[in-house]
């Protein structure tokens, strides 16, 4: 059977890298049949065929991916097929309790009600003396009233002494109010003189006396699940005592970049070879998106590649480069070797050549190597699988305003474009919709549009939705 393959390659060379990886073996998602019995792809060399043998080649159907290298792709899926792939059967993870020091930043997987009443008892709000109201009736700068100070009150420390008829408690903000006295004296409002207190201004009942549960009652939901724990939220968190806090567990995302010309962060760019821009700039959107990255960075070598995608302990795997319809972009079909590659190839713009698959039920997101298309398919497709994970709403976390367009975007009906846009006094700029290595066009720009793929595009004039890169851009 081997000799009959080789025959085969001699006579239409293109079918080399269509039947056999870089090492010469059969590639994985290849089935062959002979005199319709299908046979184990380490039997080539011990499978006897004789004249008038038919045999099949076949792809797999499925969990396999047709090989588009140096072909180009005979069909692309819509943007939105391929994102309801890549959510497909994603859910929030598992929840783990984390000490409330640690919990920013966290995505809480219940509500918290409170067990306690905030504050726990009646304290004072400001620094004063806690009097009976009814006593202070009727002080004024020029006629003030006179009462005895019966002692003291300090946070933390205690009452020492009580309130009685026509006498005071010093007392300091955040201290417990004795029970016999209702209002709170500003110290500004009073003077002592040698143990006794002339007060300039009377108060009301309550005045500057925080109640019971005046910020927190017991049994209210204090914070909602699914909230993405701010520093005050943290501190909400620590004054009802709640410790530990239930927080979703954070996706662990393999970040995977390949090529033999590329040099890690931190070098300069030598000769033919270039700087990984890749791990960097996805390291970060997966840290905003809740998840925690791993990068491994490959030559171009499908043993390695290999290994490194069926390795056991990443939540979601994530590759960069090696995607498209090249000799060395062999992702695709290593993916679906070890799992199944349900989406190669989108009707989108920039990058067409991404992917989706699976290993192990594990959702593996295939993007292009060119910084720009990196960028888009990670928000497209990696990025809500990301958040979802990690218990966050799958949408984009960008701020929308709409502005007028100064200038056309054109498109093409049946593609998504990802337009790069620059937003000067009040009007939108178009930048560019191509150019997917030029990193640059994305830091000149103040967002994007996108122009669905049912459109040719915008007219000047119209009014588009501007996603921001940068919340507190034109505030």
């Amino acid at each position: 059977m081997r000799e009959v393959l080789d025959a085969l390659v001699a006579a239409h060379p293109d079918t080399r890298i269509r039947l056999f990886d870089d090492d010469g073996r059969l590639r994985g998602h290849l089935h062959v049949f002979v005199r319709e019995t299908e046979m184990p792809a380490d039997e080539l060399d011990t499978t006897t065929v004789g004249p008038g043998d038919e045999i099949d080649v076949l792809v797999a159907i499925a969990g396999g991916s047709d090989d588009v290298r140096m072909r180009g792709f005979r069909e692309r899926s819509t943007v939105e097929a391929a994102l309801a792939a890549a959510l497909n059967g994603v859910e929030p993870l598992e929840p783990e309790a984390v000490s409330v020091t640690e919990s920013a930043g966290r995505v809480l997987a219940s509500d918290v009600v409170s067990e306690v009443a905030v504050p726990p008892f009646r304290r004072a709000t400001m620094d004063g003396y806690a009097v009976r109201a009814e006593d202070t009736y009727g002080a004024s700068t020029y006629e003030p009233v006179v009462l005895e100070i019966s002692g003291q009150s300090m946070p933390g420390a205690g009452l020492d002494g009580s309130v009685g008829r026509s006498q005071a408690v010093r007392i300091m903000t955040g201290a417990p109010v004795p029970d016999d006295a209702d209002a709170v004296v500003r110290a500004e409002d009073a003077d002592e003189i040698d143990g006794r207190l002339s007060v300039r201004a009377g108060v009301a009942p309550g005045r500057n006396v925080g109640r019971v549960g005046e910020d927190i009652d017991p049994g209210t939901v204090v914070l909602a699940k699914g909230r993405r724990l701010l520093p005050q939220d943290v501190g909400l968190l620590s004054s009802i005592g709640h410790d530990p806090v239930p927080v979703h567990r954070r996706p662990l995302v393999r970040i995977v970049v390949s090529g033999d010309e590329l040099l890690a962060p931190g070098n300069r760019p030598s000769g033919s070879r270039i700087v990984d821009s890749n791990s960097p700039m996805l390291s970060a959107l997966i840290e905003r998106d809740g998840g925690v990255p791993e990068v491994v960075r490959l030559l171009d070598d499908a043993d390695r590649m290999r290994e490194t995608l069926a390795a056991p302990g990443a939540d979601v795997i994530v590759t960069a480069g090696a995607a498209s319809v090249g000799t060395e972009d062999r992702v695709p079909l290593v993916v679906a070797e070890l799992g199944e590659m349900t989406v190669h190839g989108v009707a989108m713009r920039p990058s067409s050549p991404s992917g989706v698959g699976r290993i192990d039920s594990k959702p593996v997101l295939v993007l292009p190597g060119n910084p720009v298309s990196c960028l888009v398919a990670y928000d497209f497709f990696a990025g809500p699988v990301i958040r979802t994970l990690a218990g966050l709403p799958p949408a984009w976390p960008y701020r929308v305003v709409q502005l007028p367009l100064r200038t056309r975007i054109v498109s093409q009906i049946g593609r998504t474009d990802y337009v790069r846009v620059a937003v000067r006094d009040g009007m939108v700029d178009p930048l560019a919709v191509s150019g997917a290595s030029v990193l640059s066009s994305v830091t000149r720009a103040t967002g994007f549009v996108i122009a669905p793929a049912g459109l040719e595009g915008y007219p000047e004039g119209t009014e588009v939705e501007v996603h921001l890169y940068d919340a507190g851009a034109l505030r």
